[in-house]
């Protein structure tokens, strides 16, 4: 069985993508050009929903789920907020 990634996972793998030796295009990216990003993940959350599929709203809402992360480690490295800042 593979292993089950957590929440501390996606957040470290944000932080390494945005690092300086992580991904060139995760490193360019900002809150809006990845604007319509999280805009589609919604609308494929609510397709999943309309559908009743229960695996493909599980993938949806993982992908979701990377775009808060994503914005949320913007946000952290501008010292405005961190992750726990959003959760609460």
């Amino acid at each position: 069985m593979s292993k089950k990634y957590t929440f501390d996972d996606l957040c470290l793998l944000a932080r390494l993508l945005r690092s300086e030796g992580g991904c060139p295009w995760d490193r360019e990216q900002t809150h809006k050009s990845i604007r319509k990003d999280i805009i589609e993940e919604t609308y494929e959350v609510i397709e999943a929903i309309d559908k009743d599929d229960p695996c493909l709203m599980r993938e949806e809402l993982g992908d979701l789920m990377w775009q808060v992360v994503f914005h949320a480690e913007l946000e952290r490295e501008a010292e405005r907020s961190d992750i726990n800042d959003i959760i609460h």
